[in-house]
């Protein structure tokens, strides 16, 4: 998996480093876990912006009791009846699809 640090995040979003840790703390935006926030999918950023709707589903994931690890690997599992990844859903505008499945999941 292609990751970035902090300050190529942020160069991309055009704000401080410590403006996207502090995403990262607010769970706007998720970094590898266990990487100690230095490691953030480049997946996470797409032209120049924060993935639409990432923001959201990672509040659904969470308020669903999800962990970093669980809520990572499930947006990253494969699932054929999407087809491709949920972060690939997002990328792909797909996310109605994406957010009822998590919805789903949280119950």
């Amino acid at each position: 998996m292609d990751t970035y640090t902090p300050a190529e995040v942020a160069e991309q979003l055009g704000v401080s480093t410590n403006k996207v840790r502090q995403l990262i703390a607010e769970r706007k935006l998720m970094a590898v876990p266990g990487s100690g926030n230095s490691k953030i999918p480049v997946d996470f950023v797409q032209d120049g912006i924060i993935l639409k709707h990432l923001p959201g589903l990672l509040t659904v994931l969470y308020d669903g009791r999800f962990t970093d690890e669980e809520a990572f690997e499930w947006l990253f599992r494969e699932d054929d009846s999407l087809p491709g990844t949920p972060v690939q859903a997002l990328r792909d505008d797909r996310h109605t699809e994406v957010t009822r499945r998590a919805q789903a999941l949280a119950l």
